[in-house]
């Protein structure tokens, strides 16, 4: 009842530590930098390092006023593919649920419950590992993200970098921003 057609609702799966609620929140302000409505939010629970944990985002062209969790989401991020084998990451999926997973396997070997078009393999850890110098996926697999979905543009997802990372400095920034365009431009 309180979905919209137009909301477009996003889960995040990932490992403590792996930076999943920030790749929500950097959803969410692209999202706003698109001008639309956009809200990110964590998994209540302990965020344990390692654990599995998700974070969520929800964009709309009109207000949200729903803060539940997300069961029915329409994008997947994977952060971390042993996820695949610990959780069951596809729950609530449907037939045209799209999943991105950061993953070096080829998409015939990725076990899930979604059919084989809906799912984008992108290696961000070897791009984290090349472009930023730490196995840093959260902010690279936005980059398939955004290519992907169709609901934020590159630009944007930029913006919203310097925005959430403005503390951190330019070289952090750079490197982040080289990561998310690479993954951009090798999704397709």
């Amino acid at each position: 009842m309180s979905n919209h057609k137009t909301m477009k609702q996003i889960r995040i799966h990932g490992r403590g530590g792996q930076g999943v609620v920030t790749a929500a929140e950097l959803i969410a302000i692209a999202a706003f930098y698109e001008g639309h409505t956009s809200q990110a939010f964590p998994s209540f629970g302990v965020e344990r390092t390692g654990a599995p944990i998700e974070a969520f985002a929800r964009i709309d062209d009109k207000p949200i006023r729903t803060r539940e969790h997300i069961y029915r989401p329409d994008f997947l991020i994977i952060q971390d593919a042993t996820l695949l084998l610990a959780v069951d990451v596809a729950k609530g999926c449907n037939p045209k649920t799209i999943a991105i997973i950061n993953t070096a396997k080829p998409k015939a070997e990725i076990k899930i419950n979604l059919p084989m078009e809906n799912i984008h393999a992108i290696d961000a850890t070897k791009i984290a590992l090349e472009e930023i110098g730490k196995n840093i996926v959260n902010t690279v697999i936005l980059g398939a993200f955004a290519k992907t979905s169709g609901l934020i543009s590159l630009k944007s997802l930029e913006k919203a970098i310097k925005q959430k990372f403005s503390e951190k400095g330019e070289e952090i920034i750079s490197k982040n921003i080289k990561a998310i365009t690479r993954a951009y431009n090798l999704t397709k």
